[in-house]
Protein backbone atom coordinates (compact mmCIF):
# COMPACT_ATOMS: atom_id res chain seq x y z
CA UNK A 1 0.00 0.00 0.00
CA UNK A 2 1.57 3.42 -1.13
CA UNK A 3 1.20 5.57 1.99
CA UNK A 4 1.15 8.82 -0.29
CA UNK A 5 -0.40 8.21 -3.78
CA UNK A 6 1.21 10.98 -6.88
CA UNK A 7 -1.22 13.11 -8.26
CA UNK A 8 -0.51 14.85 -11.69
CA UNK A 9 -3.68 17.24 -12.51
CA UNK A 10 -3.58 18.43 -15.83
CA UNK A 11 -5.12 21.52 -18.44
CA UNK A 12 -4.63 22.93 -21.32
CA UNK A 13 -2.10 25.39 -20.50
CA UNK A 14 -1.60 25.34 -16.57
CA UNK A 15 -2.45 28.57 -16.14
CA UNK A 16 -5.60 28.21 -14.23
CA UNK A 17 -7.16 25.12 -13.53
CA UNK A 18 -4.56 22.87 -13.03
CA UNK A 19 -2.47 25.62 -11.15
CA UNK A 20 -5.32 26.46 -9.13
CA UNK A 21 -5.84 22.63 -7.80
CA UNK A 22 -1.91 22.56 -7.27
CA UNK A 23 -1.86 25.85 -4.78
CA UNK A 24 -4.95 24.43 -3.16
CA UNK A 25 -3.42 20.89 -2.20
CA UNK A 26 0.19 22.03 -2.01
CA UNK A 27 -0.18 20.82 1.59
CA UNK A 28 -2.34 17.80 1.36
CA UNK A 29 -0.35 15.09 3.36
CA UNK A 30 -2.29 11.99 1.72
CA UNK A 31 -0.80 12.79 -2.00
CA UNK A 32 1.79 14.44 -3.37
CA UNK A 33 0.36 16.60 -6.05
CA UNK A 34 2.08 19.00 -9.49
CA UNK A 35 0.04 20.25 -11.99
CA UNK A 36 1.04 20.60 -15.86
CA UNK A 37 -0.37 21.96 -19.29
CA UNK A 38 -1.08 19.79 -22.41
CA UNK A 39 0.26 23.05 -24.39
CA UNK A 40 4.02 23.81 -25.49
CA UNK A 41 3.77 27.46 -23.73
CA UNK A 42 2.39 26.08 -20.21
CA UNK A 43 4.87 27.11 -17.68
CA UNK A 44 5.10 23.16 -16.63
CA UNK A 45 4.78 21.07 -19.70
CA UNK A 46 3.81 17.80 -19.46
CA UNK A 47 6.16 15.01 -19.65
CA UNK A 48 7.45 11.83 -19.64
CA UNK A 49 8.84 12.43 -16.26
CA UNK A 50 5.55 13.45 -15.03
CA UNK A 51 3.50 10.83 -16.14
CA UNK A 52 6.25 8.08 -14.91
CA UNK A 53 6.00 10.00 -11.55
CA UNK A 54 2.49 9.87 -11.24
CA UNK A 55 0.04 7.31 -9.95
CA UNK A 56 -3.32 8.58 -11.03
CA UNK A 57 -3.77 11.59 -13.50
CA UNK A 58 -6.45 14.16 -13.32
CA UNK A 59 -7.60 16.31 -16.06
CA UNK A 60 -10.19 18.64 -17.03
CA UNK A 61 -11.89 17.74 -20.07
CA UNK A 62 -12.57 14.66 -21.86
CA UNK A 63 -10.51 16.02 -24.80
CA UNK A 64 -7.39 16.20 -22.54
CA UNK A 65 -7.82 12.83 -22.17
CA UNK A 66 -7.55 11.95 -25.47
CA UNK A 67 -4.53 13.63 -25.84
CA UNK A 68 -2.62 12.19 -22.68
CA UNK A 69 -3.60 9.13 -23.85
CA UNK A 70 -2.53 9.73 -27.66
CA UNK A 71 0.79 11.45 -26.93
CA UNK A 72 1.80 8.57 -24.60
CA UNK A 73 0.89 5.73 -25.86
CA UNK A 74 3.84 4.28 -25.51
CA UNK A 75 4.26 4.40 -21.66
CA UNK A 76 2.14 2.12 -19.31
CA UNK A 77 -0.11 5.00 -18.22
CA UNK A 78 -1.87 5.39 -14.55
CA UNK A 79 -5.30 5.86 -14.38
CA UNK A 80 -6.95 8.72 -15.92
CA UNK A 81 -9.98 10.74 -14.18
CA UNK A 82 -11.75 13.10 -15.68
CA UNK A 83 -13.02 16.34 -13.92
CA UNK A 84 -15.45 17.94 -16.25
CA UNK A 85 -14.36 21.51 -16.04
CA UNK A 86 -14.39 24.01 -18.91
CA UNK A 87 -12.08 26.52 -19.13
CA UNK A 88 -14.33 29.17 -17.86
CA UNK A 89 -12.55 30.12 -14.59
CA UNK A 90 -9.65 32.73 -13.35
CA UNK A 91 -6.79 31.32 -11.44
CA UNK A 92 -8.20 30.76 -8.07
CA UNK A 93 -11.57 32.43 -8.68
CA UNK A 94 -13.74 30.99 -5.81
CA UNK A 95 -16.15 29.24 -7.64
CA UNK A 96 -13.63 26.78 -9.41
CA UNK A 97 -11.78 26.52 -5.66
CA UNK A 98 -15.46 25.42 -5.05
CA UNK A 99 -15.58 22.82 -7.98
CA UNK A 100 -12.46 21.70 -7.31
CA UNK A 101 -12.14 20.96 -3.43
CA UNK A 102 -15.63 18.94 -4.01
CA UNK A 103 -14.60 16.58 -7.27
CA UNK A 104 -10.87 16.45 -6.40
CA UNK A 105 -11.22 14.19 -3.15
CA UNK A 106 -14.26 12.58 -4.08
CA UNK A 107 -12.76 11.22 -7.34
CA UNK A 108 -9.42 10.02 -5.61
CA UNK A 109 -11.69 8.58 -2.59
CA UNK A 110 -14.17 6.63 -4.67
CA UNK A 111 -12.70 6.01 -8.06
CA UNK A 112 -9.06 5.16 -7.09
CA UNK A 113 -10.42 3.71 -3.94
CA UNK A 114 -7.24 5.91 -1.99
CA UNK A 115 -7.76 3.57 1.32
CA UNK A 116 -6.95 0.68 -0.05
CA UNK A 117 -3.28 1.92 -1.97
Amino acid sequence: MKETPNILVVCGRNKRRSKTAEALFRKERTFQMQSAGLSPKSPSQISETKVNWSDAILVMEDGHKERVVRTFRHLELPPIFVLHIEDEYDYMQPELIAILEERIPEVLKYEMKMEDW
